[in-house]
């Protein structure tokens, strides 16, 4: 190649290489604007949307010391009150001989089945002030479970310094409630907008009696991995009703996959935990079998920084009773001594703990005298030895200023 031709081409390289950084630079400065102008409109859309608590860019850790803070109310010497027929003021004066101090009252919503987004609920339909014909409870629910019924209960339950914890419930044919799931998004929007109503009714009611909690949900766990969904319920919650909200998660199945409990103020655990495989066990063996699940409650108190309540926690009066808490037609032999155990372990492990603030005990029946008794089987303590030993460590609670 002669000296001329060397010349031209080392020009056109310097020429070609000035072309591509000019090119790169004009690339980059797009980017930049492209950036300034894109990134802070992606930012504004997600602003706009809840992001789940657990992503590594939103998450906070615990307030220091929250699970453990001094807690605003004394510690929730509860039961599950039976909301069926009606009564009269004097039925709930029992719970006083027991030194409860927190019911729960149960309204029912009605699901056909459990992938069925269509939800009706107690008070659909029932005129306020009467009471409907007998065939009509299928559909509007017992008095003590319609406004009515829910009204009255708390008004007389505040007249005896008894607070009260709302606490709706979905049920559904074929399947328990923690079966709900919808098979498309068609249905789950179908669904939330349904329960939306349900609950919505509910936080005003609960705002209109003066219940000191709501329960915002109770055994959904098929529902509660749609956080989004649940946060927004939540927060229009929030303005509705202005007490303490909860939600009462599954043991055994939603308790440790629902990410939504910074949004709530207490962590409700409907707490029918296996404490052996015995029959007949000593409250040794069954306080030994709480310390599992304690040890997973204070986990879980401390990662979200909120206080335990158990929201339900009950035995049947059964040999078999601390093998299979939650089965309702749990085989065994009559034994009013395990059930009575199993209340004396109860109180032994969970009153002084640091992160359960209250326990609600499955269940109490309004008509008193005709409630439990020496030949039942069921979960009522009333009229049985396990009544004892509930009035006994509620009051031992209760003197201690917890």
């Amino acid at each position: 190649m002669n000296e001329s031709a060397k010349q031209a081409a080392d020009h056109n390289r310097r020429r070609n290489k000035r072309t591509l950084l000019v090119a790169a630079l004009l690339i980059t400065l797009l980017g930049a604007v492209a950036g300034a102008i894109l990134v802070p409109q992606e930012l504004a859309r997600r602003d706009a949307q809840p992001i789940p608590t657990h992503s590594p860019m939103h998450r906070k850790p615990p307030r220091a010391g929250a699970a453990g803070a001094a807690r605003p109310i004394p510690f929730a010497r509860g039961v599950c009150w039976e909301a069926a027929g009606e009564i009269d003021s004097t039925d709930l004066d029992p719970l006083l001989r027991i030194r409860a101090n927190w019911i729960s009252q149960t309204p029912f919503g009605w699901q056909r089945g459990p992938d069925t987004p269509e939800i009706r609920g107690s008070y659909e339909g029932a005129a306020p002030q009467t009471r409907p014909p007998r065939d009509a409870r299928r559909y509007h629910g017992f008095w003590g479970e319609r406004d009515e019924g829910v009204l009255a209960t708390t008004r007389w339950a505040h007249a005896r310094g008894i607070r009260v914890l709302l606490k709706p419930h979905i049920w559904t044919r074929g399947g328990w409630s923690g079966s709900i799931a919808m098979k498309n998004e068609e249905d789950w929007a179908r669904w939330f907008a349904g329960y939306r109503g349900f609950i919505l009714h509910y936080a005003d009611l609960a705002e209109r009696s003066g219940a000191e909690a709501l329960a915002v949900g109770t055994e959904l766990g098929g529902t509660t991995a749609r956080e989004r969904e649940w946060r927004a319920i939540v927060a229009e919650v929030r303005r509705h009703y202005h007490g303490t909200l909860v939600y009462c998660a599954n043991w055994a199945e939603d308790l440790h996959h629902t990410q939504f409990w910074d949004a709530l103020d207490w962590i409700g655990v409907q707490a029918y935990y296996p404490l052996c495989d015995q029959r007949a066990p000593t409250t040794q063996a069954l306080v030994r079998g709480w310390s599992g699940p304690l040890a997973d409650l204070e986990t879980i108190a401390k990662i979200w920084g909120k206080p335990v309540v158990l929201t339900e926690v009950g035995y049947h009066s059964l040999d078999t009773a601390a093998i299979r808490p939650w089965e309702w037609d749990l085989p065994g032999s009559l034994s009013m001594e395990t059930q009575a155990r199993c209340y004396e372990a109860l109180f032994q492990a969970v009153s002084d703990h640091p992160v359960v603030h209250g326990v609600f005990i499955w269940k109490w029946h309004p008509d008193y005298l005709r409630a439990g008794g020496p030949g039942d089987t069921e979960y009522s303590p009333q009229r049985k030895p396990a009544e004892a030993v509930l009035a006994r460590g509620y009051a031992a609670i209760e003197r201690r200023g917890i």
